[in-house]
């Protein structure tokens, strides 16, 4: 089983931020990314628990949106990288943070 949510977070700089973003967590997780989109894998097991399978988040510039999808392994999973996600955007994003997500579950 998985969960999927998805948000359209309102910026004119979300190619800057799909790159930052990817760039920083590439030291830890798996990642690929170009200047229009991004994968992020999140292991089972990691700092964010225990889950029963990996997380992923799909990013995707657009002109004045940055998409950001996550699939979890599990409803739990899924809450907890909606959190971190947002964090660490508007950790990048300060001088417009805090950035909208409005997170539509699938």
């Amino acid at each position: 089983m998985t969960v999927t949510a998805t948000a359209h977070v309102p910026t004119a700089a979300g190619s800057r931020y799909l790159q930052q973003l990817c760039k920083h967590w590439s030291h830890n997780l798996a990642v690929e990314y170009d200047s229009q989109a991004g994968r992020v894998t999140f292991p089972a097991d990691g700092r964010g628990g225990s889950w029963a399978g990996e997380g992923v988040l799909s990013l995707a510039a657009k002109p004045d949106t940055l998409e950001c999808t996550i699939t979890a392994s599990e409803e739990g999973q899924l809450e907890m990288l909606k959190r971190v996600v947002a964090e660490h955007l508007d950790r990048f994003a300060f001088r417009e943070a805090p950035l909208t997500f409005d997170w539509q579950d699938r």
